[in-house]
């Protein structure tokens, strides 16, 4: 059963408002699912654009999390957005109950924003082309490709999975940053739509680091969106 966030009023912001203006109706209106894990920082940098109108004809249709009391839940909430708690007991079921609740508010695009669940390859058939992520490291376009060369001709390494930004202190590199892709059944390997270079800093923790990028990904995932949309949705000329 899909257990709603308690005292939660679900309340899906009338689309129209969001397309205000001229320029904004140019656009093809976009349904946002933002999948999180934790404390939510970007899904508040999307919420942010939606409302202030960097992110142009957009909203966010729906919010789930995997954990209880992911503080990301009560940011939804105090937006007055769709939040529900999806508890993640076996993949198959869990997915199931995930693609339902993305087709019932009709998302057109996924977005996950610090969500520690692999999802398998029967989901994203799904919603082809339709799931990006945020990885906190510098991804390569060529997924088989084992290093990133950086905007100064440095080669870095691709760190993969979790725990990459400890990955990158540890390797001693003197870059690291955040790449948005499109989910493929491969971890990490889908095709890029955009990254951002953060240097690291003598003295830096785990912690800082992982602030700084984070901090870079609040307008990289931003830029993402306004990507996908662009690639996806509009016609190409």
């Amino acid at each position: 059963m899909v257990e709603p966030v308690p005292s939660a009023e679900v309340n899906v912001r009338d689309s129209r408002e969001a397309a205000a203006s001229g320029e904004a109706q140019t656009l093809p209106h976009l349904r946002l699912g933002v999948l999180i894990s934790g404390s939510g920082t970007n899904l508040q940098a999307i919420i942010d654009a939606c409302e202030n109108g960097r992110l142009r004809a957009a909203e966010i249709a729906l919010v789930v999390s995997n954990v209880a009391g992911a503080l990301g839940l009560q940011r939804a909430l105090k937006h007055h957005l769709p939040a529900i708690y999806l508890p993640w007991r076996g993949r198959e079921e869990s997915e199931q109950r995930l693609a339902a609740l993305l087709e019932l508010f009709r998302v057109d695009l996924v977005v996950l924003a610090g969500w520690m669940r692999i999802l398998s390859a029967d989901f994203l058939a799904r919603f082809p082309r339709r799931v990006i992520n945020l990885h906190p490291a510098l991804l390569p376009d060529d997924p088989s490709a084992n290093v990133y060369i950086a905007s100064d001709g440095s080669h870095i390494p691709a760190f993969r999975g979790l725990h990459a930004v400890r990955q990158a202190l540890e390797a001693g590199v003197k870059l690291t940053g955040s790449t948005v892709h499109y989910v493929t059944p491969a971890v990490d390997a889908g095709p890029v739509l955009c990254r951002a270079e953060v240097p690291i800093q003598e003295g830096d923790s785990e912690e800082t680091l992982h602030e700084r990028v984070k901090a870079v990904e609040h307008s990289l995932v931003i830029e993402a969106i306004e990507r996908w949309r662009a690639r996806e949705l509009l016609p190409q000329r």
